[in-house]
This record gives structure tokens, C-alpha cells and sequence, in this order.
């Protein structure tokens, strides 16, 4: 099966690594990195005339956009963990650089590569499979349903650890018709050391992105753990337990239950979207050894604790040039422009999602740091009225800090959160900020880890 074929396009670590490959190529990520930007205008056309149908008929279309990626459930044995490296390695152009990143997936992280000018491997992607007769919120079911294949994708690859996912909270639109099966290599494939040795410079430097992020599981197997539901508005206690919000949830989507049954937890393990798989190291550290690199860990307890260092390298970075520094872009999810970020002179500050923990996460920030003239927000719509949401209102109080211009950007404050022509109209309205900057000579790597040592958010050893 072909790679491009297999991995989720609307994942995030798909839409950082087209992001981030497209930056290096010197190219900005129309439609989140999936088309041309002139095919843009009738993109958002199609997908705004979509939000002006019934919520029904909205969420149908939705989730049949998502099915038409997915695995038909038969053919997941087919699939080739080298395959899938070899696609990742495909997106970035060969030429040298300083230092190269390797491990989790970060909005905050794709930044700070895009400052370096250094690419970044994930180790973990999302293979959405097709499977029938599930209500999504019978998690047990979806599990006793997707056994075999995740089985089946395991004995094919040795080298992956499968993270079956179940978030009926943020992806129940998703879910309906698929299955999320998130892999992590436990071995460094072959086509990450090609690429590391062709692109990491003689005594360059190896950093790890350690996520420490982790998640109760059900042990399904060797190498197979079931995870109940995912960071972001909802706890983990009502993904579990149940509670007011979560019946409120399923009773205004007429759904037949009133919490979630998930099977007993057993385990603990690394956070199936965003934590690092330490199975990994051994290989990195040979890596580094055979070739002379120095092997640097760039750790975080949660994804968005390296956010505002980030913004903080870059701000400093702007006052260091002449630059101002008093305009934000607020990046959400997989909507994210490292290369317009740049461009326009802004700081970034990226959200895992847009939930009220992340709008409380970006409020903490603007209250620490000084004043921002114009901030720019954009927002992953998800489809989902669903536990946690923060809603347009509370967002208009973010945008009510900024002391001249606060914005939304490519959103449909109407539609949201069942705007999907923002996946097209955010990269047009930052495309159309009329101050711009020239794009910087990259940062050399001593800097930004002078800067990240003396932060409380992060650990780099």
C-alpha cells in the first residue's frame, strides 16, 4: 500500500511535517500543505457553502472525508513500517544541517526547527482504519472489532508499537465510521538513519523530543495498548467515571448512553498522539556514537509547556535583529505557518487544541510576558460541540488583550466549531498581512539551547 495512502493527512504530526518540510523547501502550506494556494479560493468556496448546511448533513460530510482515508480493515496487514519512513523522510530536501530532531510531535517544536532551519522525524503517525456497525461511544466494541487487524499490523512490523486510540469526545465525528490506530517505532527504521547520515553534519547534534506525557491503557497485547480518550477538554476521570458534562454531551447528541464504558485500565504508558516512546533511545544513542553526534534529550512534561518558550526564543530573536516583537499568531492543532510566521514578523505561541485548558495555557502566557499590539488567532474546527470547548466568546477575550489589532484568522465565528473552510482560508488572510519582514538567516543551535537550559519549562541534557 502506499504511504501517502496509509497516514492520516488530517493528523497532527502529518500537517507538522508538511509544514515544517515545506518551510525547508522555502514554500509557505496552502491547504494545510496539501494543494497550491490557488486552488484555495475554490477550496474554501466548496467548504463554506458546506457550512451553511444542516448540522446533520455538516457532520456527514465531515466524516466522510475522514473514511475516505481510511485502511480498509483487510489490508492493514499490508501495510510496511518502512515504508512509512521512507514517506516521512521523502517530504524534506537533502542538504546538511547543524542538528536534527527525532521523537515527538510539537506545534511549538516545528517553530523552533523552522528557526534552525533543522528537520524533524516523528516518531509517531496515525493510521486511520475503516470498520462498520461501532456506535463511537462504545468503546469496548470498537476494540473487541479492530483486534485482529491491530494484531495483524503488529506481526508485519516489529519494529511498531500500536496505540489503539478511543476519543468519542473530540473525534466522535471521526470515529464513526474508523478506528484510530496511532504506531511509534521502537527501532529506528532504516530510512531515518539514511537520512540522519546525509543530513546531520560531522559533529552535529541529535536532539530527542521527550514528551513525558502518559496515559493510563488496557494491555492488549505485546506491543498493543488500548488508550481511553486523549488530551484535551474533557479529564481523565470523565473519560472513565462519567460525570454531568460528559452526560450532558452524549444526551445533546442522542446518543443511547450516558458515559463511556471503556475496558479496566491496567497500565500505564506514553500518550498515544503526543508522548515518546523511550524503546527508541537505544537505537539514537548507537546512532550518535557510530557518527560522532553529540545526543541531546529536549524534554517537557505536557506539549504545550515548550509554547511559550518558544515565543520567548523568538521574541528575543526579533529584539536581537531590530525587529518588533509585538505581534502574536496563536496557532492551533495542525493549523500552523512557520513559513508565514516568519514573514509576517510574528511570534508564534501553538495550542494543542482548542479547548478551554489551552485558552486558559495561552491567557497564563499573555499574562507573564508584555503586551502584544496585534494578535491572530487561528482554530482548529473539529466538528464537535464537545466537552471542554471553548467557546467563540471566551476566544474574544483572548483577542481583547491585544493592544491595537486582535483577530480572528481564517475563521467563521458563525460556523465554528463546524467551520471547515478555515483549513483553507487561514493561510489566505496570513498570506494577506501587509507588514512583512525579510526571512532570517537560520539561528545557530548554540543559541536556542543556551535559551532552552535556562528555562523552568524544559530539560535538555
Amino acid at each position: 500500500m502506499r504511504p501517502g495512502r496509509v497516514v492520516a493527512s488530517f493528523d497532527s504530526a502529518t500537517g507538522m511535517l508538511r509544514a515544517l518540510s515545506r518551510f525547508l523547501h522555502g514554500r509557505d502550506a496552502p491547504l494545510i500543505g496539501q494543494g497550491p494556494a490557488a486552488a484555495e479560493p475554490v477550496v474554501s468556496a466548496l467548504l463554506g457553502a458546506a457550512n451553511k448546511l444542516p448540522r446533520r448533513l455538516q457532520e456527514r460530510a465531515y466524516a466522510a472525508g475522514g473514511w475516505a482515508e481510511a485502511v480498509p480493515m483487510h489490508k492493514v496487514g499490508d501495510i510496511r513500517s518502512d515504508g512509512l519512513a521512507r514517506w516521512v523522510t521523502g517530504h524534506y530536501p537533502r542538504r546538511r544541517s547543524q542538528v536534527a530532531f527525532v521523537g515527538s510531535a510539537n506545534g511549538a517544536l516545528i517553530h523552533l526547527c523552522a528557526a534552525l532551519a533543522a528537520p524533524w522525524l516523528p516518531q509517531t503517525l496515525l493510521i486511520p482504519v475503516r470498520r462498520r456497525g461501532v456506535h463511537p461511544d462504545e468503546p469496548r466494541e470498537d476494540l473487541r472489532h479492530t483486534r485482529a487487524a491491530g494484531q495483524a499490523l503488529l506481526a508485519a512490523n516489529p519494529d511498531l508499537v500500536l496505540h489503539h486510540m478511543h476519543d468519542a469526545n473530540q473525534d466522535r465525528l471521526m470515529i464513526a465510521g474508523m478506528t484510530y490506530f496511532r504506531v511509534k517505532w521502537r527501532g529506528l527504521p532504516a530510512a531515518y538513519r539514511r537520512f540522519l547520515e546525509e543530513s546531520l553534519a560531522p559533529g552535529g547534534t541529535l536532539v530527542v523530543v521527550d514528551c513525558r506525557l502518559s496515559r493510563p491503557v488496557t494491555e492488549v497485547g505485546p506491543r498493543h495498548v488500548f488508550q481511553p480518550g486523549a488530551l484535551g477538554g474533557a479529564t481523565l476521570r470523565e473519560y472513565l467515571e462519567g460525570g454531568p458534562r460528559v452526560a450532558d454531551y452524549l444526551s445533546r447528541y442522542g446518543s443511547p448512553h450516558r458515559r463511556w464504558d471503556y475496558p479496566p485500565v491496567n497500565g500505564r504508558r506514553p500518550e498515544a498522539e503526543w508522548g515518546f516512546e523511550p524503546g527508541l533511545l537505544p537505537d539514537l544513542e548507537e546512532l550518535a556514537a557510530r557518527n560522532g553526534w553529540r545526543l541531546a534529550r529536549l524534554s517537557f512534561a505536557e506539549p504545550e509547556h515548550l509554547s511559550p518558550v518558544v515565543a520567548d526564543l523568538y521574541r528575543e530573536w526579533y529584539r536581537r535583529r531590530g525587529l518588533p516583537a509585538d505581534r502574536l499568531l496563536a496557532e492551533c492543532f495542525l493549523l500552523l505557518e512557520p513559513w508565514w510566521t516568519l514573514r509576517s514578523g510574528s511570534v508564534p505561541y501553538w495550542m494543542v487544541f482548542n479547548t478551554e485548558p489551552s485558552r486558559a495555557s495561552l491567557t497564563g502566557y499573555l499574562d507573564g510576558t508584555d503586551p502584544f499590539d496585534e494578535i491572530r488567532l487561528l482554530l482548529f474546527s473539529h466538528g464537535v460541540e464537545s466537552v471542554g470547548l471553548a467557546t467563540i466568546e471566551r476566544w474574544r477575550e483572548v483577542l481583547a488583550r491585544a493592544s491595537k489589532v486582535g483577530v480572528f484568522t481564517g475563521i467563521d465565528t458563525g460556523a465554528y466549531p463546524r467551520d471547515f473552510a478555515s483549513l483553507a482560508r487561514a493561510h489566505r488572510e496570513l498570506a494577506r498581512i501587509r507588514s512583512t519582514v525579510p526571512m532570517p538567516l537560520p539561528m545557530d543551535w548554540q543559541t536556542a539551547e543556551k535559551f532552552l537550559t535556562g528555562r523552568d519549562e524544559v530539560e535538555i541534557v
